[in-house]
């Protein structure tokens, strides 16, 4: 089992350095709306986390949304959109893209 080094920032991100098990996939792409709305618990918000799953946001859903997806599409105020899409969302699809063009 890998561990987990994870590191809150001020900004809401994380800062990941080993791969991530902590109960679901390592891959995004696999993981169920019950994974997303853990990995933004986990990232610090709790209350955005729900609106994920009234979507049923999956992984894959995850890595298709777009910018304005997660600031209007979610109904989530501004401030904490901005930072999902920016500090998680897109270097989770960044990391991906990595990840399945080697």
């Amino acid at each position: 089992m890998l561990t987990v080094d994870m590191e809150n920032k001020e900004n809401g991100s994380l800062d990941v350095k080993n791969s991530v098990e902590n109960g679901r996939p390592l891959d995004p792409a696999d993981w169920a709306v019950i994974d997303v709305v853990n990995y933004f618990r986990t990232a610090g918000f709790e209350e955005q986390a729900s609106a994920f799953q009234e979507q049923e946001i999956d992984g894959k859903s995850l890595l298709l949304m777009t910018r304005n997806d997660v600031l209007t599409g979610l109904s989530l105020k501004l401030g904490p959109a901005l930072k999902i899409y920016e500090y998680h969302v897109k270097p989770l699809q960044t990391q991906h893209l990595k990840n399945n063009s080697l």
